[in-house]
This record gives C-alpha cells, structure tokens and sequence, in this order.
C-alpha cells in the first residue's frame, strides 16, 4: 500500500457521491482503476429520454498510479458505448490528458470528466460513427463552421475589451474618424440647419468688422482733439516779436536808451557783450516791416 493509497481512497468516495450510478471501481486494490459512464445531457434514472437527446455516449477508464496525484497523471482510456468512431476517440483522449496535466499535483478524474462532457455537449449529433466518405465531409465541414464561429466569438470579446478600455476622448475620436468615412447625407433637414449657422457665422463677421471701422474712426477723433489742443501755442517768432506780450526789440532798445539817461554815461561799445549778438542770421529772418504795417 501507497503512501497516497487513502487519499485515491477519498477521492474514489467522492466521485462515486457525485456520479453514482455512472461511477464504477473495477479494480479495488492498487493500482485502482476506475470508470466512468459520461454523456452530453444527464438525464437520471429516464432511460428513455436519455436515449432519445443523448447520441454519443462514452466511458472514461482512469487507472490510478501509485504515486497520483503528488507526482504522476492518471492514465486515461476510452470505450465508446455510442455513436463515435476512432477519430472522434483520439479526440477525446487528446482533451482528456491535456486536463489531467492542466491539473498535475491534485485529484484530477473529476476536472477531466467535466472536460470531456463538455466535448461531447459540442458534438452530440447523429452519425458520428459512420465512416464513410460522406459523413467524414459533413463532420469536416460542421467542423470548420464551429471553429469559425468560435473565431467570431472571440474577436467580439476582443472588440468588446477593446472598447471598454478606450477613454471617452479616444471613443469620440474614433465616432469622428468613422463619420468622416462614411460622410453625412445631404438632405433638406440638414441643408437648413447649415445654411442657418452660416448666416449666423457671416452676420457675426459682420459685426466685427463694423465694431473694428469704428474702433479706428474713435482713434482718428482722439488724435484730431489732441491736434486742437496745440493749436493755442505760440511760435518762437510770435513769442519774440512781441505778439503775446513778450519784449520786442524795440522795447529792448527803448529800455536801453532809458538806461542810459538814467546813468548819464556813454555807454562804451567795447563793454558789450558780442556773443549776445553773434545770432546776426536769426535776426534777418524776421519780418520787421510786416510788424510794422501791422501796428499802423
């Protein structure tokens, strides 16, 4: 006896509890080996109904190592009680083995039953058995369209995931690429609706441009003002021709002869200053005689 014997033991009890009748021990002592009758729909104890929606039917044989399930895999075998050929059993085994190896290292034979059963649920059809040349291409090509329609599957899940991953921003880009290629078509509804936002658009350009002219009227007016307020300046020949109050030459001149009976002296020439009068070319620039026309 094993050091797992106890623990094949249990295992056996429970699967036994969960297949009852369909479980079978046909061999007690190690190695165990143990069967079990699978079917795509369990029907109970109706015998009837169970041949009537069930049209393949099969046993898995599992022998037991002594080792299972610590370090080996059970070694697994099939005896078809209905409706499968050879092709369809090598199948079977190849879905079978490659759960108990999915399940290396814990009690597997009730992981590989379910996986088995649910090869059988997918392939439960009339005919399986039936090796001619006929009903091989009927199974080659519902073959072909399950794998196809397994593929859509998969890509709507990959779509879906896909979409779901997408931020809202990447969603509303996507919305704008795909109208963009399909384009939008024209009809009344929708040649009205833009023609009113182009008006609108137009009226607005409009408006600018009306707010702008008057923007730069207000500009011109501004600096027409700031004209006006230096037109009451006084040039430097009216300021010193005397016009605005300022001493005249003649005033200059009429103070300095005053000066000079005031102090009884000769003024002597050589005590002026020249470089007050060096400006000679300033002083023939202005028109004295129209000063004096002027007065008359």
């Amino acid at each position: 006896m094993s050091e797992h014997c106890e623990e094949q033991e249990m295992e056996a009890e429970a699967l036994e509890a969960i297949f009852m009748e369909s479980f079978e021990v046909l061999n007690s002592a190690q190695p165990f080996k143990w069967s079990v009758k699978l079917m795509p729909v369990d029907c109970g104890e109706d015998k009837e109904e169970e041949e009537r929606l069930n049209h393949v039917v099969i046993k898995l044989i599992a022998t037991i190592p002594l080792d299972y399930p610590e370090t080996s895999t059970p070694e697994l075998d099939v005896d078809v009680i209905k409706g499968l050929a050879g092709d369809q059993v090598k199948e079977i085994l190849a879905v079978a083995n490659e759960e108990a190896e999915a399940n290396a290292g814990m009690p597997a034979i009730f992981a590989v039953c379910e996986a088995v059963r649910a090869w059988l649920a997918d392939n439960n059809v009339k005919g399986l058995d039936d090796g001619s040349m006929h009903a091989q291409m009927m199974r080659k090509m519902k073959e072909k369209e399950k794998a196809k329609a397994k593929q859509e599957q998969l890509q709507q899940f990959e779509s879906q995931k896909e979409s779901q991953d997408l931020t809202t921003a990447e969603q509303e880009e996507m919305t704008v690429r795909k109208r963009r290629a399909e384009g939008t078509p024209c009809n009344d509804e929708n040649f009205y609706v833009w023609l009113q936002n182009f008006e609108e658009e137009q009226a607005q350009k409009e408006a600018e441009k009306e707010e702008e002219g008057e923007e730069e009227k207000g500009g011109k007016k501004k600096s027409g003002e700031k004209a006006d307020v230096t037109k009451d300046r006084h040039t430097g020949f009216e300021q010193f021709s005397g016009k605005v109050g300022i001493m005249s030459l003649e005033a200059i001149e009429a103070a300095a002869e005053e000066a000079e009976k005031d102090s009884g002296d000769d003024v002597d020439i050589d005590d002026v200053d020249e470089e007050l009068f060096d400006d000679d070319d300033d002083l023939d620039d202005l028109d004295f005689d129209s000063d004096e026309d002027s007065e008359v």
